[in-house]
C-alpha cells in the first residue's frame, strides 16, 4: 500500500471506492473455503492468504486440513508453514505479515484473498488491534499450574471478575484466550476489552466480506465427522506420534492445543482409548465450528453464502465480479 494513499485514508481523504479490493472469504471449519477459493483462483487474478491459526505451523499437515502439496504448488497459500510448533504466533504478528503479503500482492496488480476460519485474525487484520503487552513466560506458567489445581472453567470465573467483557466472549473451554486475558489484566492493570478498544490504524483496501456455511448445521456435522475419519485414515496418529518423538513439544503449547491434535495426543498418553478419542475430536470440532458461527453472526457487513448452493463456486465467483467496479481486472 502506497504511503500516500495510506495517510489520505487516515485522514478521511479517501474515499473508500478508490482503495484496492480486498476478498475475505470466512466460515466455519469444513464449510469447504479451500475449495471455493481455488475455484476463484482458476478464473480471478487472486493470490491467495491462509488466515488459520493451525495452518501456520509446519508439519502438523493433516490433522490442520492443510491443502495437498500438489494443489499449493498449483495455487499457493501464503502463511502457512511460517512457524515451528514450538513457537507461538499472534494476532499482532498476523496483521502483519499478512499486511505485507497484501502490499506485495496489490503492487502487482492483483487481488489478495483471504481464506480461513480465525476470526480474531480477520478482526485484527481489519480493524487493527491495540497495543498489548508482550507474552510473560513465567506469568503463563503461573496460570497453567494454577489452572491444572482448579481447571479452567474456574479460571474463567476467575476472569469474569476481573474482565466481565472478554469472559462472556471467550468460552469456559478455550484455555488459550482464557490464559491470554488474565495475562493482559495481571500485566498492565487494565481488562483486556479496555485495551482492545485502543485500536492501531485500520485496514487500507475495500473488503469484499463473504460468510461461507451450511444452512443445515447437520450437514455441517456429517461433514465433520466425515473429515476427521479421512484424517484417521491418512495417519493423523502417525503425525502427532512424530510431533512428540521430537521431545520438545508438549500439550500445552497453542499448536498442540489444536482440534484433533490435542485429543490424539491424550489418547497416545493413555489417558483415553480410541473411540474416546475419536468422539472427543469431534465434538472439539463441532463446538469450533459453532464459535466461528457465533463470531460470523457479528459481522454485519458480511454477504452470507450457503455453502450446500448447488454451483457454489460460480456463485460466488459472479458476487466477487458485482462487487467491484467495472473497470478492475477481476471482470
Amino acid at each position: 500500500m502506497d504511503v500516500g494513499i495510506q495517510q489520505d485514508i487516515i485522514a478521511g481523504q479517501k474515499s473508500p471506492d478508490a482503495l484496492p479490493p480486498a476478498i475475505f472469504l470466512m466460515g466455519p471449519t469444513a464449510a469447504g473455503k479451500t475449495d471455493v477459493a481455488i475455484y476463484l483462483a482458476q478464473y480471478l487474478p487472486v493470490e491467495i492468504i491462509s488466515v488459520d491459526s493451525a495452518l501456520v505451523y509446519r508439519g502438523m499437515d493433516i490433522g490442520t486440513a492443510k491443502p495437498a502439496p500438489e494443489i499449493l504448488r498449483q495455487y499457493p497459500h501464503r502463511l502457512l508453514d511460517i512457524r515451528d510448533p514450538a513457537s507461538s504466533y499472534s494476532a499482532a504478528e498476523f496483521r502483519q505479515d499478512a499486511c505485507g503479503e497484501m502490499q506485495q500482492i496489490s503492487a502487482v496488480g492483483k487481488i489478495p484473498l483471504l481464506v480461513g476460519g480465525t476470526g480474531l485474525y480477520f478482526r485484527a487484520l481489519q480493524y487493527g488491534l491495540a497495543e498489548l503487552p508482550s507474552a510473560s513466560p513465567e506469568l503463563r506458567e503461573q496460570l497453567s499450574a494454577e489452572a491444572s489445581r482448579v481447571g479452567w472453567p474456574a479460571m474463567h470465573r476467575r476472569l469474569a471478575e476481573v474482565d466481565a467483557a472478554s469472559a462472556a466472549r471467550i468460552h469456559p473451554n478455550d484455555p488459550q484466550r482464557i490464559q491470554r486475558a488474565l495475562e493482559v489484566c495481571m500485566l498492565t492493570g487494565q481488562a483486556m476489552t479496555v485495551l482492545l478498544a485502543q485500536k492501531t490504524q485500520p485496514l487500507p483496501y475495500r473488503i469484499i466480506k463473504l460468510a461461507l456455511a451450511p444452512s443445515d448445521r447437520a450437514e455441517l456435522h456429517e461433514r465433520i465427522a466425515l473429515r476427521f475419519a479421512i484424517m484417521l485414515q491418512n495417519g493423523l496418529i502417525a503425525e502427532v506420534e512424530g510431533l512428540r518423538r521430537r521431545g520438545d513439544l508438549h500439550p500445552s503449547l497453542p499448536a498442540m492445543r489444536s482440534v484433533g491434535y490435542r485429543q490424539v495426543w491424550e489418547y497416545l498418553d493413555g489417558q483415553t482409548n480410541y473411540e474416546t478419542m475419536r468422539q472427543r475430536a469431534i465434538i472439539a470440532t463441532r463446538q469450533l465450528a459453532k464459535r466461528q458461527l457465533t463470531w460470523l453472526r457479528g459481522e454485519a457487513d458480511a454477504y452470507w453464502i450457503d455453502s450446500q448452493k448447488t454451483e457454489l463456486g460460480r456463485f460466488v465467483l459472479q458476487y466477487v465480479q458485482k462487487s467491484c467496479p467495472r473497470n478492475e481486472s477481476v471482470l
